[in-house]
C-alpha cells in the first residue's frame, strides 16, 4: 500500500515496536524533520504526534502529510499557546524566541528559532551572547541549555512533558540501587535531569557514568561506552531501537510507567487505514506555515547531523 501511494513512513523513537519495524525512517524529531524536508515521496505518513506532522507539512508544502491517529497530541505542546508567546514577547521586547519543536505551528510562527533536544545548545550558541532569549515551552530542557551554555539571559517557560516529568530522582535512585555499575542516559526533559546535574556538580554522581542526551544521543552512546548496561531515562519506546542496534547490551527503563499514551495510539491497523483512506491529512494554513517555516529551517540547518536512522522494512 505504501508503494502504491508513493509514501514514506516516518516513525518517532517512542512509537510501538511494530511501527518502528516497518517504518522507512526511525528517529527523533530533528531526523524526521530533515527527512520530511528532503524526501521525494508524494505522501509522508508521520507515525508520531500532531506537531510532528505539522512540521512535516510546513517543510514539504507540496506533499500530502498523513497522521494515522487524529487524537495523537502532546501534553508539552499544550502548555503554551500563540497568545501566550505574544504576551511574553510584549513583556520582553527585543528578545529572541527559541521554541522547542514540541509546539504547535501557531507557536512556531511566533518564534525566531526552533530546536530539538539534540541541537538546542547549538541553536542557542548561534545567537549573540548578549541577546536575551525566551526559551519555550519545556522548563527542564531550558534549564539544561542555560547550564550548558552558561548564559544568564535565558528566560524559560514553565512547561513540562507529563511523561518525562514523571521520571523522578526517586525512581532513578531505585534503578541505580538495583543495577550498580549501569551507565545513566538521561533526556534533558526529565524531571530527574536537574537533580542529577546538581549531583554531578557536587561530585555525588560521577560524570563518567551519567550523560544528559537527546534520544539520538542515547542511540549513539553505547557504541562509545565500555558499560554493559544502561539505565534509560526517557519514554520507554526507545528501548526497542536500542536493543536492536546494540543486542549485546542491557537497557533498563528508569521508570516502567514512562509511556506516552499519545505516541502509543498509532497501531498497524490505524497505519494501514491511514494509507487506504488517505487520512488524517494535516494542512497548516499558508499564513501560519510561511511564518513558521524560517524558524523550522533554522532548526534543521543548525547543529551536527544525526546518525542516519533506518527502520526495518
Amino acid at each position: 500500500m505504501a508503494r502504491e501511494r508513493r509514501a514514506v513512513i516516518l516513525a518517532h523513537n517512542y512509537q510501538r515496536p511494530e511501527i518502528q519495524d516497518i517504518a522507512d525512517v526511525v528517529g527523533d524529531s530533528l531526523a524526521l524533520s530533515r527527512e520530511a524536508a528532503r524526501t521525494d515521496a508524494d505522501t509522508i505518513v508521520l507515525c508520531g504526534v500532531h506537531f510532528m506532522a505539522e512540521t512535516a507539512a510546513i517543510l514539504s508544502p507540496t506533499k500530502t502529510v498523513l497522521l494515522p491517529e487524529a487524537a495523537a497530541g502532546c501534553s508539552l505542546a499544550d502548555t503554551i499557546t500563540a497568545e501566550d508567546v505574544r504576551r511574553w514577547k510584549r513583556e520582553y521586547p527585543g528578545a529572541v524566541v527559541v521554541a522547542y519543536v514540541n509546539t504547535s505551528a501557531e507557536v512556531k510562527a511566533e518564534s525566531d528559532y526552533c530546536c530539538t533536544s539534540g541541537n538546542a545548545v547549538d541553536v542557542v550558541n548561534a545567537i549573540a551572547s548578549d541577546q536575551e532569549i525566551l526559551f519555550l515551552p519545556d522548563f527542564f530542557l531550558g534549564a539544561h541549555v542555560r547550564r550548558v551554555t552558561g548564559r544568564s539571559n535565558i528566560r524559560v517557560w514553565m512547561g513540562e512533558c507529563h511523561v518525562h516529568a514523571g521520571i523522578t530522582p526517586q525512581s532513578l535512585a531505585a534503578q541505580r540501587a538495583a543495577n550498580p555499575g549501569a551507565e545513566l542516559l538521561i533526556h534533558p526533559e526529565c524531571g530527574c535531569a536537574t537533580s542529577v546535574v546538581e549531583a554531578m556538580s557536587a561530585g555525588d554522581v560521577s560524570s563518567d557514568h551519567a550523560h544528559i542526551l537527546s534520544t539520538e544521543g542515547m542511540i549513539r552512546r553505547p557504541s562509545a561506552s565500555p558499560a554493559d548496561s544502561f539505565i534509560v531515562a526517557t519514554e520507554t519506546g526507545i528501548l526497542h531501537r536500542l536493543r536492536l542496534i546494540h543486542p549485546s547490551r542491557t537497557f533498563i527503563p528508569a521508570s516502567e510507567q514512562a509511556e506516552c499514551r499519545y505516541m502509543k495510539l498509532t497501531t498497524l491497523e490505524s497505519l494501514e487505514r491511514s494509507l487506504e483512506t488517505m487520512t488524517h491529512r494535516i494542512v497548516v494554513p499558508e499564513a501560519i506555515a510561511n511564518r513558521a517555516r524560517l524558524a523550522i529551517e533554522r532548526m534543521v540547518s543548525i547543529g551536527s547531523p544525526v546518525l542516519e536512522p533506518t527502520g526495518v522494512r
